[in-house]
């Protein structure tokens, strides 16, 4: 998968971003809402965000090196947690510019014609974000994924701003405005609060998804079945990469050709119920008294 194949997805947001910012501080300029203020200032955020996941898909990318065996992955989890952080920055941010208002309520003006650009606005973003979010799951990339979501924080917050500057034009009560716009503030709060724990969480070497182990332990299962043990089953992700490592107990007299054919075809076992992951395996005689696992040496393997 080469950088292009990520990177147009992020150019797309770049370009959706520059728009957005266009229309949203037009409707704002037209209208004098704080809500729409908020609402042009996360899409700036959303520019500066496209921008870093553009650099981190890039850097995540490149191929191994020496100092890199493993490759540059992990590189998407500070791009998401960078942005998870500038998503509060976008709640702060519209709290901050709401709260003033909500003591001295000010008129608005041209509504109507402010909504209708928001509401433009708003529509781009949503297919920007689903086109974003159904690549970020087909590639595994966190920094698309992290990407699809901020925009959609960015459409509810449209959507809220509308529902409060058209419920301002109804009901005559100047601070919906605010009210609004301090509401999508706090639920956009949670998105951000979400991605940064699911960075440092893949910072961590969180193990693989529960469906995907239950795939591999499958597959160990069978071999189980035909007499071989194991242990010391292991998985860890890092973007859209996975890892996996198991020890292998095989009958102490046989062959080390019969034990690495052995590894070879459970290599390519796994691999075929869960492409892409890289398998690490290790071969052990299961009648010796120095096999360890995580809790100490282990007793020879009762026959089935």
């Amino acid at each position: 998968m080469g950088t292009w194949t990520l990177t147009k997805y992020v150019w797309l947001s770049i370009f959706a971003a520059v728009v957005t910012i266009a229309l949203k501080g037009t409707a704002y300029y037209l209208t004098g809402s704080v809500g729409l203020l908020s609402d042009a200032m996360e899409s700036v955020v959303n520019l500066v965000a496209a921008v870093v996941a553009l650099v981190a898909l890039t850097i995540a990318s490149a191929p191994p090196d020496e100092n890199h065996a493993y490759g540059h992955s992990k590189a998407e989890y500070f791009s998401s947690g960078f942005e998870g952080a500038l998503i509060l920055l976008a709640a702060g941010s519209i709290a901050w510019a709401a709260i003033p208002r909500l003591v001295s309520p000010q008129p608005l003006e041209q509504i109507w014609i402010g909504l209708s650009i928001s509401a433009l606005a708003a529509v781009l973003n949503l297919g920007v974000s689903r086109i974003l979010l159904r690549a970020g799951r087909n590639y595994r990339s966190i920094t698309l994924e992290a990407n699809a979501h901020h925009l959609m924080t960015d459409v509810w917050t449209s959507a809220g701003v509308i529902v409060g500057v058209g419920a301002v034009v109804l009901t005559g009560w100047e601070r919906l405005d605010p009210v609004i716009a301090l509401l999508v503030a706090a639920n956009i709060l949670w998105t951000g609060a979400q991605l940064l724990r699911r960075s440092a969480l893949g910072l961590l070497d969180t193990a693989i998804p529960i469906p995907e182990q239950d795939a591999i332990m499958q597959v160990l299962d069978q071999y189980r079945m035909r007499g071989i043990q194991y242990h010391e089953l292991r998985t860890r992700q890092a973007g859209a990469r996975k890892f996996m490592s198991v020890h292998i107990l095989v009958p102490g007299d046989w062959t080390v050709h019969r034990g690495h054919q052995l590894l070879e075809q459970l290599e390519s076992d796994i691999q075929a119920a869960l492409p892409g992951i890289q398998v690490l395996t290790h071969l052990e005689p299961r009648e010796t008294l120095t096999t360890w696992d995580d809790r100490g040496p282990l007793s020879p393997p009762q026959e089935e």
